[in-house]
């Protein structure tokens, strides 16, 4: 199966800003396959001759930096997908332009902040499901202290050794 991949690099710098982007991708991907229900055998068993041709298509998939997935056989149209987000902050990530602006100069809270901060409030900032410290080490198996590092597999030793003398 012969492929071909074109990638695409994009960067940019704002110096004036100090900022600067910076992406690269796989574009597109032509590949050759073999095309179903599109076979032809033939055997000729007097001549002990035989023949056989399977077709082939290209496939092309192109894909975007917009989440946008474009694939199909190549002369046929494409079918175009949305491709679902990866696991993301849910929140913009934001940072103040001036950090000592008033506060008649900043920045909005976003929608989104606000609602979270809300939801904190009316919580009280109590978890529901909260446990104290020492229930949680109940649960826990006893530590052992140990004072001499040898000890305790000197112990192990004999009691196996007891053991395999019991049978």
């Amino acid at each position: 199966m012969a492929a071909s991949e074109l990638s695409c690099q994009v960067s940019e710098e704002n110096c004036e800003r100090r900022e600067a982007f910076w992406a690269e991708w796989k574009d597109m991907t032509l590949s050759s396959r073999p095309e179903e229900g599109c076979s032809l055998h033939e055997e000729d068993a007097l001549r002990h001759e035989t023949y056989h041709r399977q077709g082939q298509c290209q496939a092309l998939v192109q894909r975007s930096p917009w989440l946008v997935m474009r694939m199909g056989i190549l002369g046929r149209g494409l079918q175009e997908y949305q491709i679902p987000y990866q696991r993301v902050l849910p929140l913009p990530i934001f940072t103040p332009t001036k950090l000592g602006a008033t506060k008649e100069d900043r920045e909005d809270t976003p929608i989104q902040l606000r609602e979270l901060l809300a939801l904190e409030t009316a919580l009280g900032g109590q978890c529901v499901d909260r446990q104290d410290v020492a229930e949680i080490t109940k649960q826990l198996p006893p530590v052992v202290t140990v004072s001499k590092p040898g000890s305790l597999r000197r112990s192990l030793s004999r009691s196996m050794s007891q053991e395999a003398q019991r049978g």
